[in-house]
């Protein structure tokens, strides 16, 4: 695995044991509505760093160390670390503007950023195959992309659990923008993915209004 993701997942690691430890650390750097609209701005990318505890950090860095070589193998080292940050601060943007009529909403995790990784590298590598448990045969990764999409909007509808499926779905679309932006021999090599990934955000964004009912 490439240097720089060991480093991300390192200081994600050491800042989230921080936050976990000190909640002070974590009400001080969290995502949150008001704090934000306030003009605290690096909330936006300082949540990417915290985890409200150690199974949701490490399922998040876990989903980044099998999903980032496929990135950094098609846009290197430079690149890939902007569509992360990318990814992070256009899920958190989808979060405030989702959120934005409640001001107490917060929520930590670089989930947004993972999201980010895992729809890119679907993208670039669409015939990867993933095994989900207690799914006992592989599906298309393409198939996941999709469905996860789908699961994020549904989650956000209907505000399933305590999590933060506004950032999962904008990491989402942020990701596959900035993959076609930075590797746009995609569009061309796999035109018919590409449609495929691009049918959800687009029925997002059309019935945008009846999500937020």
């Amino acid at each position: 695995m490439s240097q720089i993701v060991w480093v991300l997942i390192l200081v994600t690691v050491l800042i989230s044991i921080r936050g976990i430890k000190a909640p002070f650390f974590l009400e001080k750097y969290k995502f949150q509505v008001a704090a934000i609209v306030k003009g605290e701005k690096i909330r936006l990318l300082t949540a990417g760093f915290l985890h409200v505890d150690y199974l949701h950090l490490g399922f998040n860095m876990y989903a980044l160390y099998l999903f980032s070589d496929i990135v950094v193998k098609y846009l290197g080292n430079l690149h890939f670390l902007f569509l992360y940050f990318g990814s992070l601060v256009a899920g958190n943007v989808l979060a405030l503007w989702y959120h934005k009529n409640q001001p107490y909403y917060s929520a930590v995790g670089a989930s947004g950023a993972v999201s980010g990784v895992v729809y890119s590298s679907i993208l670039l590598y669409p015939n990867m195959s993933l095994y989900l448990f207690p799914i006992p045969f592989p599906i298309p990764g393409y198939l996941f992309g999709i469905g996860y999409l789908l699961y994020s909007a549904y989650g956000m509808k209907k505000q399933l659990g305590n999590i933060g499926h506004s950032a999962h779905l904008g990491g989402a679309i942020g990701g596959f923008v900035l993959t076609l932006l930075l590797y746009p021999q995609v569009f061309y090599q796999n035109k018919q993915m590409v449609f495929l990934l691009t049918i959800p955000i687009v029925l997002l964004f059309l019935f945008e209004k009846k999500l937020k009912k």
